[in-house]
C-alpha cells in the first residue's frame, strides 16, 4: 500500500515587473538540501543557480519562464517562497555604520520587505532629438553571466557586456532598431559611440531600477549611537 501525499498549501503574489498575479507553493525539504548545499559553499554563482532552480519548480503559475524574469522579480519570489517554507522571520547581521565594527542581530518580518521603485526612474533613454533608446532590466542568467563569470575581461568589458545584453531596442521618429536583431559588435560601438552625458543616463537606468530593499533602525549596544540601515537586494538579507 503507498504511503499517503502531502497535500502542499497554494499561495499567490503579483510579479513587480507586470502586477500580474502568479501562484506558487513552499519549497520542499528535498529543494531546502540543494539551497543549503550552495549556501555553505559560499559560491556566488552556485547559490543563484540554487535559487532558480528552486524558483521554477516552486511557481505554479505556467508560461513563467524564470530564466527571463528581471533580477528584482527573481529576488521578490524567492523571499516569499521562503518565507512561506521555513518561517517569516528572518534575523540579519548588521554592523553598525557609526563604528563599522559592532555588529547587531535584527529581527526582520519577510512581509515588510518590499520592492522598491524609484519615481524618476525610466527605460527610455533620449539620446538626442531624434533618438530614443528603450532598455530591459537584466535577468538573473544575465545578472550571473556578467557578475560571476568574468573570465579574463575587465571591469569596462563586464560593464559593456551588462549594458549591451539590456539594450531592447533604438528608435527613431521614423525606424526601430531591435537590439536583438542586430550584432553584440554593433551594440558595443553604438554604446562607445555615445557622450558621457548620453552614458550616465544610462547609468542611471541601473541605478534607479526597481531592488528590493528595507530600511531598520539599529542601536549600537557599545556607543548607543542610533543608525539607520538600508537592505538593498538579496544578499542583504541572508548576511
Amino acid at each position: 500500500m503507498p504511503l499517503p501525499k502531502i497535500a502542499t498549501p497554494t499561495y499567490e503574489l503579483e510579479l513587480p515587473s507586470t502586477q500580474k498575479p502568479i501562484k506558487y507553493r513552499p519549497f520542499l525539504v528535498k529543494e531546502e538540501k540543494v539551497l543549503v548545499i550552495a549556501l555553505e559553499s559560499e559560491d556566488t554563482k552556485q547559490i543563484s543557480t540554487a535559487i532558480k532552480s528552486v524558483i521554477s519548480n516552486c511557481i505554479l503559475t505556467r508560461g513563467i519562464k524564470v530564466e527571463n524574469l528581471p533580477t528584482f522579480d527573481i529576488e521578490y519570489l524567492f523571499l516569499n517562497i521562503r518565507g512561506k517554507s521555513v518561517g517569516e522571520e528572518l534575523d540579519v547581521n548588521i554592523t553598525c555604520p557609526d563604528d563599522e565594527e559592532t555588529q547587531v542581530t535584527v529581527n526582520i518580518n519577510l512581509d515588510d520587505i518590499k520592492i522598491k521603485i524609484d519615481d524618476n526612474h525610466s527605460n527610455q533613454i533620449k539620446l538626442d532629438d531624434n533618438l530614443i533608446m528603450e532598455m530591459k532590466y537584466p535577468s538573473l542568467d544575465q545578472f550571473i553571466k556578467n557578475n560571476f563569470d568574468f573570465g579574463d575581461k575587465n571591469v569596462m568589458d563586464q560593464s559593456f557586456d551588462l549594458i549591451s545584453s539590456c539594450v531592447d531596442k533604438i528608435c527613431s521618429q521614423d525606424e526601430v532598431w531591435a537590439a536583438a536583431d542586430c550584432t553584440k559588435k554593433e551594440v558595443k560601438e553604438f554604446l562607445e559611440s555615445m557622450n558621457s552625458s548620453q552614458f550616465k543616463d544610462i547609468e542611471k537606468f541601473f541605478e534607479t531600477m526597481p531592488k528590493l530593499s528595507h530600511t531598520i533602525t539599529v542601536v549600537n549596544p557599545n556607543t548607543q549611537v542610533e543608525n539607520e540601515v538600508v537592505l538593498e537586494g538579496l544578499a542583504s538579507f541572508f548576511a
